[in-house]
């Protein structure tokens, strides 16, 4: 078990919490809450050891040229491809815009 922390830079904090995906085979769930305005803080749980190279790849194509919405964010991986561990943090903004209609 690997426990990685990232930070990238954000936009004005997010409104909403999110929860997407489930921890099972293959998968993961990314939770989401509110942050300080300006900073994103990303912490990955994985279960496969020695992939911090990759995750930073990935997280910096996501967050680091973005206006995301600043959020706390926990990502749990049960060995999820790179594909799905985009789409569950795309889930989870997305739900934001939808609590921010409520």
């Amino acid at each position: 078990m690997e426990k990685i922390f990232y930070e990238y830079p954000a936009g004005s904090p997010a409104k909403a919490r999110a929860l997407t995906g489930v921890v099972g085979s293959g998968d993961l769930e990314v939770l989401l809450e509110p942050h300080t305005a300006g900073l994103t803080t990303i912490a990955v749980n994985t279960s496969v050891d020695g992939m911090g190279q990759v995750w930073a790849a990935l997280l910096t194509r996501i967050f680091a040229m973005s206006s995301l919405p600043a959020a706390k964010i926990e990502i749990n991986d049960f060995g999820a491809t790179p594909g799905v561990v985009r789409m569950r943090i795309e889930q989870a903004f997305e739900e934001l815009q939808f609590a921010s209609t409520k």
